[in-house]
């Protein structure tokens, strides 16, 4: 196609979630409640942390920075979709739907990242215990989440860097609650092969490889539980690292639905239910899931409410 008669978009609709206008408010206050309960839950996390001794350790550390990454997920996304669900259709320009893609995947990489070097924590402690204060000090966690957002932030500027030399002709309406991938490259009118061979090759990176990872590494911390000889002992080992292991599930399990399942067959509506699980339910459930079986966090939690 000749870029010179090419119209380049501007501005994009954005449709969101179309629901009935009976339901438009419920629905508003619901979106508008998990948005609430994601940011104070997870800034819950991070105060605890922060303040309370006993939750002084590198697994409570890594907790706090995931839920960093949560709030950060949750307000480039929970923001514009409760506007949407409003107005019916959002007007954004191109080059701010576009950062809110780069944003939203810079996040989720470096989620993906942070969770297998939860793994790996919970792998040293409890099948390597007389090494992990060695192995796993304050400055190895640190050193570990800046190259979890270095890595992420790199790699994708490159990705990015491809998606900005394609041709985006149109037409201008996105059938989503944000600017996710695919609806974005349905827009161009470019050859899209190369920055989609990109996409699985990063899916590789940031999907495919951590979750590998992480099953290596349960793989190795179910053995080491099933040689404690009480089932008592077992139950406590095994408590330390349950929570993480459903988070994981869920991440994981929608990521893989939604980028590395065929879309063959897949209504939109259905694409908008998986792409809401990791990009709105996750963030809120995760605080959750971690305090709900956590001993350490419900003591912090009484003490920080007792303290007020």
């Amino acid at each position: 196609m000749n870029q010179r008669n090419v119209t380049r978009i501007t501005q994009i609709h954005l449709l969101g979630f179309q629901v009935p206008l009976s339901i438009t408010f419920l629905v508003f206050f619901l979106f508008l409640l998990i948005y609430c309960v994601t940011i104070c839950g997870n800034l819950l996390i991070i105060t605890l942390v922060s303040y309370s001794k006993c939750l002084h350790s590198p697994m409570y550390f890594f907790l706090s920075q995931l839920s960093i990454c949560d709030i950060l997920l949750s307000t480039d996304i929970l923001p514009n979709m409760i506007r949407t669900v409003l107005v019916k259709k959002t007007v954004m320009s191109f080059s701010d739907c576009l950062i809110q893609f780069y944003f939203c995947v810079i996040t989720e990489s470096s989620e993906s990242l942070l969770l297998t070097v939860m793994s790996w924590d919970r792998y040293l402690a409890i099948c390597k215990p007389l090494h992990y204060s060695l192995k796993m000090n304050y400055q190895v966690c640190w050193i570990l989440v800046i190259l979890c957002w270095i890595v992420g932030f790199f790699l994708l500027l490159t990705y990015s860097l491809t998606i900005s030399d394609l041709q985006f002709c149109g037409p201008n309406i996105i059938d989503h609650f944000f600017c996710d991938f695919d609806p974005i490259m349905q827009l161009s009118c470019s050859d899209t092969t190369i920055v989609r061979l990109e996409l699985t090759v990063l899916g590789f990176i940031f999907v495919v490889f951590p979750f590998f990872t992480i099953f290596v590494s349960y793989s190795y911390i179910i053995a080491t539980i099933l040689k404690i000889p009480t089932i008592t002992g077992r139950q406590k080992v095994f408590s330390t690292c349950s929570s993480h292991l459903t988070v994981v599930s869920i991440y994981y399990g929608t990521l893989a639905c939604v980028y590395l399942a065929p879309n063959r067959g897949r209504t939109q509506t259905l694409n908008k239910l998986l792409a809401l699980l990791y990009t709105v339910v996750t963030p809120m459930v995760n605080p959750i899931i971690y305090s709900l079986r956590n001993k350490d966090l419900i003591k912090a939690i009484r003490n920080f409410i007792n303290n007020f």
